[in-house]
């Protein structure tokens, strides 16, 4: 048996009243998954664990059945596998995203999607002139960046910046959750306000603003945690090997403490822009050896974070035509039974340009089940597909068995 999870980041969302207060899911052209949804048995999954806010890095995780309350240790750690950084018994781990800070607000979390040619020369320079024995800054993908603090205290309370666009930046500083925090709280939120100073000025800054881009002229750090402990897929779930596919180092990272191999795809940035078709073609590859493959397609929360409804609906089509029918037309005509399973993480609605928690439609296509009647795949059909509501580890359960006929 081979199993492929396609996951499209961010891709549900509400209806929006410029096309017809339908979703975009509901209003991309997309005959490839809605088939695969007729073909398949379909249902809405509650990815956001109660306690816990709908980032990515808990969604996925979610999605792949771990326990937070046991693995969970902040994003940074998972992002640190990804590229290669050790995570040490006494060091704490943040992501560090480069940031848009215009007339003291939080323009953007992305500093106008800062290539990671540009990114590099600035977290060498924030080491350069910032790095010390104590803190030390790594360069990740475009924005997304690590920092990592010896002796620090991960009681602290941090905003993403992708959900609080257009906020003073002051407003939305770290604050200790506790007494024994105050000082990891004001030795980060010292080292923000130095990054501004030396960044502003920056040549690649001062050449961004001659193009008319955003500067990345302020760090953010947040998502602080130590060295999580995850078992392997393979401890658990029916499979022997696996690999994750993505171009964000956090799902790659989640998936190398997941057990699963990172393949690389020239080209795969994140954004609309991404080689959907070479991403496709290695999640195939991968199949013919491995028996388990996580695809992650970013394009569709990034749209939503820009509020770009348009775009959001063209990444849709795209993950459409591009990743699902390529991978079903392959994978319907192979002799070995396979199971496909669609969803996205989370919400990330265009209106507000932030996750939500609302639980999200999904698809899993076992060969030889019987389908249920969803005819097509959206936040609001799926409601009356036969799996309902699931929650915890009950849909990559659900992936994992293989059960041709069945209704149950």
């Amino acid at each position: 048996m081979k199993y492929i999870i396609i996951l499209g980041d961010g891709m549900a969302d509400e209806p929006v009243s410029s096309i017809g207060n339908q979703t975009p899911l509901q209003f991309a052209k997309k005959p490839y998954i809605d088939k695969l949804a007729s073909m398949g048995r379909c249902g809405m999954l509650d990815t956001i664990p109660q306690g816990f806010a709908p980032g990515s890095e808990i969604a996925n995780l979610s999605v792949l059945g771990y326990d937070l309350n046991e693995c969970f240790e902040g994003r940074g750690t998972l992002e640190a596998a990804s590229i290669g950084v050790e995570i040490g018994e006494n060091e704490m781990a943040m992501r560090c995203n480069l940031i848009c800070i215009k007339d003291g607000k939080i323009k953007n979390h992305s500093a106008g999607h800062i290539s990671t040619e540009e990114a590099d020369v600035l977290i060498r320079f924030l080491q350069e002139k910032l790095g010390d024995d104590r803190v030390s800054f790594h360069t990740g993908v475009s924005y997304r960046h690590l920092l990592k603090l010896k002796n620090g205290n991960k009681n602290i309370s941090c905003t993403p910046p992708h959900d609080v666009p257009g906020t003073e930046f002051r407003d939305v500083m770290i604050q200790p959750l506790a007494s024994k925090a105050k000082e990891t709280a004001d030795y980060l939120n010292e080292l923000t306000i130095k990054s501004q100073q030396i960044l502003e000025n920056h040549p690649i800054n001062l050449k961004r603003a001659e193009l008319g881009k955003d500067k990345a002229n302020s760090i953010w750090v947040w998502s602080p945690g130590y060295k999580p402990q995850m078992k392997k897929m393979t401890e658990i779930y029916p499979v022997n090997s696996g690999s994750v596919i993505s171009a964000v180092d956090l799902i790659k990272g989640i998936g190398i403490y997941a057990g699963l191999k990172s393949i690389y795809v020239e080209g795969a940035t994140g954004l609309y822009t991404t080689n959907y078709e070479g991403k496709a073609q290695a999640a195939i590859d991968a199949l013919k050896t491995d028996d388990f493959v996580y695809l992650h397609i970013e394009a569709s929360d990034e749209a939503g974070h820009e509020g770009d409804v348009d775009l959001k609906t063209k990444t849709i089509e795209y993950l459409d035509s591009r990743i699902v029918k390529p991978i079903m037309e392959e994978l319907l005509t192979w002799n070995e039974p396979v199971t496909i399973a669609l969803l996205p993480d989370h919400p990330t609605p265009c209106a507000i340009r932030t996750h939500t928690n609302t639980p999200v439609p999904f698809v899993i296509y076992h060969t030889g089940n019987i389908p249920d009647q969803v005819m097509c795949y959206d936040e609001f059909t799926c409601q009356s597909g036969s799996f309902g509501l699931l929650k915890g580890n009950e849909f990559i359960n659900e992936v994992f068995r293989n059960q041709p006929g069945s209704t149950d």
